[in-house]
């Protein structure tokens, strides 16, 4: 399933103070922050208040993403210190059609800092070496103002609303669909 992946990056994409690389079983303490977030797991895998063992079962959910054919998935760690401080994914399921989706989370700690827009400026940098990819999207609920922040700073542009798009903690929901394309020379 892999074979029409990328590899992954030799050098871990960076944005000025974050880096993103692969998971580290050392980056259990971020699934238990996340986890204590009361969107994030409605949004994902990751049960709400994991345990270690939950905690360390999502840890290694994220390393099998790539070989299982679904995209890159990112810790974004601080630059300096290394430790992890969120979580960014790059899913390719739709790179046939030249597409991908993009999806973000910032432990509460380290929120409101801009890590979030560093993470996917470096993740979009990334995305723009993968030849066959042509455009990253993003869904965004419309409350959430961080997200709609980090969207607007690494240069995505709103393309509209998707009423009733897909189903959150058991209810449907409207998405502002954000996304950037690729640079057209001939522009």
């Amino acid at each position: 399933m892999t074979e029409d992946l990328p590899a992954w990056p030799a050098t871990p994409p960076a944005h000025g103070p974050v880096l993103l690389r692969k998971f580290t079983d050392e980056d259990v303490h971020l699934a238990r922050e996340l986890g204590e977030d009361p969107y994030i797991p409605l949004i994902g895998s990751l049960p709400e208040r994991p345990s270690d063992a939950q905690a360390l079962d999502w840890v290694r959910r994220q390393l099998r993403r790539h070989a299982e054919g679904a995209g890159f998935s990112f810790a974004i760690a601080d630059a300096g210190s290394d430790r992890a401080v969120g979580a960014i994914g790059l899913w390719l399921r739709e790179l046939p059609s030249g597409r991908a989706t993009a999806g973000y989370s910032i432990s509460d700690e380290h929120r409101g800092r801009g890590l979030a827009g560093d993470a996917l400026r470096a993740l979009t940098t990334f995305a723009w070496t993968i030849p066959a990819l042509h455009r990253v999207e993003l869904y965004i609920e419309p409350w959430n103002s961080g997200s709609i922040r980090t969207a607007e700073t690494a240069s995505y542009q709103r393309e509209g609303l998707l009423r009733s798009h897909q189903e959150i903690g058991g209810t449907r929901r409207d998405m502002l669909l954000y996304a950037a394309i690729r640079a057209d020379p001939a522009r």
